[in-house]
């Protein structure tokens, strides 16, 4: 088996990003997405959790199918949210028994029912110290360059997140559009005295209606990225802007790569295309 702890100490890690279909029609989807992106040889891929009964048996049962059945390398995602400790442990040493060495340790988003149950644990670090306890896994945890959105401010989070860090192995960002975001991070960990490898994770902006989920979700676009896709629509419509988006990822994995990260992450969305077109400007994944 393979630990991604250990394959960051050997050299960059190039990842993929997936999340568990949901009916027949995603699942066909992610399948000729996994058949497109296996021969790039990715280091390791990662697989997302929702939370719930019904979301932790298709994380678990894509994380063991990939294990099974294909080279891949894979990361389960686990998360605090809406579990009692004992449930928890439950699902690690189910993942440890089936051959699971990743985990990716979050703490998830509040449930926004008022009546769903809260869990037993609230902070990453706290999965990630009962991961430990279980043992046998190599453990990521969640970094925000511009900070999490419930921060009160920048400074404690990067004091939580070096915090975090310090238990884990290694860390994967959100998504984000500017290199001097992801360099700001690590040089303000540095400070903190940790230095554990921490992946960029990328996204491609493929539509202009992206725009303001992104936003929500903590990642704001850059203004001249939106002008940049507005100019491409005007000149050609939605082709235009999806390839504008590659364009400007590729620009941003190219500015990282410079700056000598630890490896790349790509937020895929069960779609293969983008990925494989910033590959192959890149250079990756050719023998």
């Amino acid at each position: 088996m393979t630990r991604i702890a250990d394959l960051l100490d050997k050299g960059k890690t190039y990842s993929f990003e997936f999340f568990p279909p949901k009916n027949d029609v995603e699942q066909a989807t992610l399948v000729k997405t996994l058949r497109e992106l296996e021969p790039l040889s990715p280091s390791f891929v990662s697989v997302t959790y929702r939370g719930g009964a019904e979301s932790r048996r298709r994380t678990v049962d894509l994380v063991t199918g990939l294990l099974r059945i294909t080279n891949l390398v894979p990361m389960a995602h686990l998360i605090c949210v809406a579990h009692t400790r004992l449930e928890l442990a439950e699902i690690l040493v189910e993942l440890r028994k089936a051959g699971v060495e990743n985990l990716m340790a979050l703490g998830g988003d509040p449930p926004t029912d008022p009546d769903a149950r809260i869990g037993d644990l609230v902070h990453a670090s706290e999965l990630v110290e009962l991961a430990r306890a279980i043992g046998g896994f190599s453990i990521g945890v969640a970094a925000q360059p511009t900070g999490h959105p419930h921060s009160t401010d920048l400074a404690s989070d990067r004091d939580f997140l070096a915090a975090k860090l310090t238990l884990a192995d290694f860390a994967v960002t959100q998504f984000f559009f500017e290199a001097r975001e992801y360099t700001s991070l690590v040089a303000d960990l540095a400070e903190r005295g940790m230095t554990k490898p921490v992946l960029p994770g990328i996204m491609p902006v493929e539509r202009l209606s992206s725009v303001a989920g992104m936003a929500r979700m903590g990642a704001a676009v850059p203004t001249w990225m939106v002008d940049r896709l507005e100019a491409a629509d005007a000149r050609g419509g939605a082709e235009a802007v999806r390839r504008e988006g590659v364009a400007c990822a590729t620009e941003l994995c190219q500015e990282l790569m410079a700056a000598s990260v630890p490896g790349l992450h790509f937020y895929t969305l069960n779609r293969s295309s983008a990925t494989r077109e910033i590959y192959s400007a890149l250079g990756l994944g050719q023998n």
